[in-house]
């Protein structure tokens, strides 16, 4: 079961042996990541993907050190190229790239397959309600500008206890010149139809300074 499936030349069943086993794994380990890796579909629709097309690269390399040189290069490009891109444009160059190699060393038929093939598949995980969790929509920023005169440790303490399901400390750093402190939360609120009500309340204990509620995410630097 552990050794290669693969003999001095690839067959066609040998290779759709390994193509699916990556699709299938892929998605299973997206899948079980989406439960703790905060972040978009997208993301975890490149993450499923991506072992199929590095398996393909290295199945059509097979010893080329030539080949490996050139894919190495090539890979380079890539990291220029995807510096401000997002995951979507990442795994489609990605795809050109592992057909355009399958195309280079003769593989015509498995170039077509790579790549229409994985254009469908992209197009049905696109399609599957999957990877979207309803707790993670849930999440929100909220933002509080206080003076720096206010003790900030409990002064909200009741008033997010009324209105908001869970809140975690997402930290605290000073604006205005040191005049001012901004404290992060993420919070879920207990009913969202009660938005306004609450940051009405918070406005009168932060002496109705900046106040914002925002989609969650997790950027390298959320204050």
């Amino acid at each position: 079961m552990f050794d290669s499936i693969y003999s001095s030349t690839v067959t066609v069943s040998q290779f759709f042996i390994m193509s699916a086993a990556a699709l299938v794994s892929g998605i299973i380990y997206a899948w079980l990541m989406s439960f703790k890796v905060r972040s978009k579909k997208r993301f975890f629709i490149v993450a499923s993907i991506l072992p199929f097309i590095v398996a393909a690269v290295i199945t059509f390399v097979n010893g080329n050190i030539g080949a490996g040189v050139a894919i190495g290069g090539a890979f380079g490009l890539i990291r220029f190229r995807s510096a401000q891109g997002s995951s979507d444009e990442i795994v489609t160059v990605l795809i050109a790239m592992g057909s355009g190699i399958a195309f280079g060393m003769g593989y015509v038929g498995y170039g077509v397959v790579i790549l229409l093939g994985m254009a469908v598949y992209f197009f049905v995980l696109s399609a599957l309600p999957i990877f979207e969790h309803k707790k993670f929509s849930q999440d929100k920023m909220l933002k509080i500008t206080i003076p720096e005169s206010l003790e900030y440790t409990n002064i909200f303490g009741d008033t997010f206890s009324h209105y908001l399901k869970s809140v975690e400390n997402e930290g605290v750093k000073t604006t205005g010149m040191g005049s001012m402190f901004k404290l992060s939360f993420k919070i879920q609120m207990k009913d969202p139809a009660e938005e306004k009500a609450f940051i009405d309340e918070l406005r009168t204990k932060n002496g109705n300074l900046e106040i914002s509620i925002l989609p969650y995410t997790e950027p390298l630097n959320q204050l």
